[in-house]
C-alpha cells in the first residue's frame, strides 16, 4: 500500500506527496501528458527531440546539470508514444533545488536556433545509431506501420524518418512547447524525507505563478478492429533471421489487461516459462523467443519475437509459435501454473514500491490513466483472473486475421 497525499494548484498543476521518513533521499517526478502520439503525421519525434532540449538550458539557468550536480542530485528522463516524464533524486534537505529547475524550464524554457542545432543533431545520432545502424533496430518503424493504419502508435517515438527532425523549426518547436507543456499538463509526484505542508509551499512559490495555459483536448484517430492478416518480409544485415508476429489488444485500461499480462508471463517469464521450455530447450527450435505487451494507453499490441537457430526455417519457426498459442487457446491453463505466475506478478508489484523513484513515477502513471490510488488495487486485479478467462481472451486476440508479421532474414555472404 503506496499512501499519498494529494492537491491542485489554480492552475490546474496536480501535485501527489508521499512521505517517507525512512529515507534521507528525496524524488521529483514530473510526468507531461504528451508522447508520440500527440505529433503531428508530418512532424514527428517531436516529443522526444523535446524530452532533449528540456535539458538544453533554460532563460534563467543555462546550465540544467551543475546546480543540481552542487547538491548531490541527479537525474533523468524517457519519452514514450503516451508521456514524457523527467525526475530528479536528491537529498531531501536540497528538494527546493529540484523545485526551482523544473518550475523554472515549464515557465522560460531557452528557445534558440544554436540550443535546437545541438540537440537535433543530438537526435539525429541517435536515429542513426539505434534504428538506422544496429542490427534488428529499425524493428518498430516497419512493425508499428503494419500493425496501425489510423493510430499515431504507427510511428515510434524517435519518429517516422530523420527528415522529420532536420526540418524542425524553432517556430514549430515553441509551438509545441506552449501546446503541451503547462501546468494543466502536468503532475508532479514528490516522495521521499518531505512533509505535505512544506511541498504545498514550495509548489506554490515555485509553480502557482505559472499560467495554466489553454488546455490541450485529444482528439486521436481510432484505430479499427483488424481481420486481415499483414505480413511483410526484409532482408537485412543482421547476424540471424528473426521472426516478430504482432497482435492487436485492449487499451491500458480495459479490464482484459491484466488477463493479457498473465498470458505473456505464463508464455514468456523466466526459464520455466512456455515457449522458452518448449521451444528453445527442448525442440531446439529458437536461440531465444518472448512474448510482450506494449501497455499503451489506446489499443496495444501483444508481440511474440524470436530468432530462429541458424538450421530452423522462419517458416518452422513461425509454425511453432502459433502451435503454442493453439494450445493456450484450446486448454485451460493448469492451477499450478497460473498461480506460479500470478506469485511473481505479487511479488513484482511489492518489489516495486520498495524504490522511492519506482513509487513516484507509479503514482504519477496511475493518477494520469485517472486515479493514483489505482496502483493500491493492482495486485488484486491480477489474482482476481480466472484460466477461464485467459483462454477467451486467447481465443480473441490470437487470430491469424489479427496479425501483423515481420520477418527479418539474414543476408547471405
Amino acid at each position: 500500500m503506496v499512501k499519498f497525499n494529494r492537491f491542485t494548484l489554480d492552475n490546474g498543476l496536480r501535485v501527489l506527496v508521499h512521505e517517507d521518513n525512512t529515507t534521507p533521499m528525496a524524488v521529483l517526478n514530473i510526468l507531461y501528458d504528451v508522447g508520440a502520439r500527440d505529433e503531428d503525421p508530418d512532424q514527428t519525434g517531436f516529443a522526444h527531440l523535446f524530452e532533449h532540449l528540456m535539458f538544453g538550458g533554460s532563460v534563467n539557468i543555462p546550465n540544467y546539470d551543475e546546480p543540481l550536480q552542487r547538491v548531490g542530485g541527479e537525474n533523468n528522463a524517457f519519452t514514450s508514444n503516451d508521456i514524457t516524464n523527467y525526475y530528479i533524486t536528491l537529498p531531501s534537505a536540497n528538494l527546493e533545488t529540484a523545485f526551482w529547475l523544473e518550475s523554472d524550464r515549464m515557465l522560460s524554457l531557452a528557445f534558440s536556433e544554436k540550443s535546437l542545432e545541438v540537440q537535433r543533431n543530438v537526435v539525429i545520432e541517435e536515429f542513426k545509431q539505434r534504428y538506422l545502424n544496429q542490427p534488428y533496430g529499425d524493428v518498430w518503424l516497419k512493425l508499428r506501420p503494419l500493425v496501425y493504419k489510423k493510430h499515431p502508435y504507427q510511428w515510434a517515438t524517435i519518429g517516422k524518418e530523420i527528415k522529420h527532425i532536420e526540418d524542425a523549426k524553432i517556430e514549430d518547436v515553441k509551438a509545441f512547447f506552449k501546446k503541451h507543456y503547462n501546468p494543466q499538463n502536468a503532475i508532479i509526484v514528490v516522495g521521499g524525507n518531505v512533509k505535505t505542508e512544506d511541498i504545498k509551499q514550495l509548489s506554490e512559490k515555485w509553480f502557482g505563478s505559472i499560467p495554466a495555459g489553454e488546455k490541450y483536448h485529444r482528439n486521436l484517430p481510432q484505430e479499427p478492429e483488424q481481420h486481415d492478416e499483414r505480413r511483410s518480409t526484409v532482408t537485412a544485415k543482421v547476424p540471424l533471421n528473426d521472426v516478430y508476429i504482432a497482435f492487436q489488444m485492449g487499451a491500458r485500461l480495459d479490464k482484459s489487461y491484466y488477463a493479457a499480462e498473465l498470458i505473456s508471463d505464463i508464455l514468456s517469464r523466466g526459464n520455466s516459462s512456455r515457449l522458452y521450455r518448449n521451444l528453445v530447450k527442448e525442440k531446439e527450435l529458437f536461440s531465444e523467443v518472448h512474448a510482450y505487451m506494449s501497455g499503451s494507453l489506446d489499443k496495444g499490441m501483444f508481440v511474440f519475437e524470436g530468432k530462429p537457430l541458424e538450421n530452423v526455417s522462419t517458416e518452422t519457426a513461425e509454425a511453432a509459435i502459433w502451435e503454442e498459442l493453439e494450445r493456450i487457446k484450446t486448454e485451460l491453463i493448469p492451477a499450478d501454473e497460473l498461480i506460479k505466475v500470478k506469485n511473481k506478478i505479487e511479488s513484482t508489484m511489492i518489489f516495486s514500491e520498495m524504490a522511492l523513484l519506482d513509487k513516484a513515477m507509479n503514482l504519477a502513471s496511475f493518477e494520469l490513466l485517472g486515479d493514483a490510488d489505482l496502483l493500491n488495487h493492482e495486485t488484486g486485479k491480477y489474482l482476481a483472473v480466472t484460466a477461464e478467462e485467459i483462454k477467451n481472451l486467447s481465443n480473441e486476440i490470437f487470430r491469424r486475421d489479427n496479425s501483423s508479421t515481420l520477418i527479418y532474414l539474414a543476408e547471405k555472404a
